[in-house]
């Protein structure tokens, strides 16, 4: 199972293991971690699940589409590395992945 980190934006570390085939949104869902809100539950719909990849995941992450990057531009603080959580399904390949989160409580 990957194991992936959740930088929360107070610093906290978690690093929790998600099943393939989950996002990474439900990851961090399932395990509690502060700051992914997920108001409309993994639809693509509120960018209540906004993170930062870690720069070194960057070019391992899937692309992003158009409907990820129009619901981005209503993100806080969008930046080259963002992406919606709720849109990237965890694979094996994404072990050790880093996500940053954003602060999507205001």
């Amino acid at each position: 199972m990957p194991k992936i980190t959740y930088i929360t934006p107070d610093g906290e570390r978690h690093a929790v293991d998600v099943p393939m085939g989950y996002t990474v949104m439900e990851g961090a869902i399932n395990n509690d971690i502060a700051g992914i809100v997920a108001e409309c539950g993994g639809a693509c719909a509120c960018a209540t699940c906004h993170s930062y990849i870690d720069n070194s995941w960057l070019d391992k992450m899937p692309p992003i589409d158009d409907m990820e990057d129009s619901m981005l531009d209503a993100a806080y603080e969008r930046k080259k590395n963002s992406r919606l959580t709720c849109q990237i399904e965890v694979t094996d390949e994404m072990d050790g992945l880093i996500i940053h989160v954003a602060d999507n409580d205001l």
